[in-house]
């Protein structure tokens, strides 16, 4: 563990706003034809609430020719007119980046799919993880998280050790069970 200098409170508060960005869309649920825009209004406005910003797109599609950055859908606040759908893998990466001092960017690929929600009077689209590794908990400050997300971390960290821990060796298991712990 490192030292809690006001440097690394910075990196650990900036670590934790971006977290919540990357929440706010890996929670979102959304009628289809939503572009990409929206959504990325999401992410940005948690970082917008502490005067943050970042400069490149929030997503963008992976597919089985271009592999990453392959269109048409995109999560970004730059020409992300077409409409997410059903079935387009994406990737969620919100980040921070302070010039000379350090970057921050927490990225997962996520596959768009239906939300089936028997209480919603609309169909919705939602995203679920692809990408499962656990989200480094040094670097959180869990006072600027709020309930919710804090479920949603502990939740997500519960479906990586579900499907991590029977596939890693023996030695590497106590390591993925700290790491996946509840905060």
């Amino acid at each position: 563990m490192f030292c809690i200098s006001s440097q690394n409170q910075q990196i650990i508060d900036s670590f934790t706003q971006v977290l919540k960005s990357h929440i706010a869309v890996a929670t979102a649920k959304f009628p289809q034809g939503t572009s990409g825009n929206t959504i990325d209004a999401l992410a940005r406005q948690q970082l917008w609430q502490f005067g943050k910003e970042y400069k490149h797109g929030t997503g963008h599609g992976v597919g089985c020719f271009l592999n990453v950055h392959e269109g048409p859908c995109s999560i970004s606040n730059r020409n992300a007119s077409v409409p997410l759908a059903e079935n387009m893998i994406t990737s969620i990466e919100p980040g921070y980046y302070v010039e000379n001092q350090y970057g921050i960017r927490i990225e997962n690929l996520a596959y768009i799919c239906q939300d089936n929600n028997p209480n919603f009077p609309n169909p919705m689209l939602k995203f679920e993880p692809l990408t499962l590794v656990p989200i480094d908990k040094r670097l959180i400050n869990k006072y600027l998280l709020t309930k919710q997300e804090l479920l949603w971390l502990n939740e997500y960290h519960q479906t990586v050790f579900r499907h991590l821990n029977q596939v890693l060796p023996a030695e590497m298991q106590s390591w993925l069970s700290e790491a996946c712990a509840p905060i």
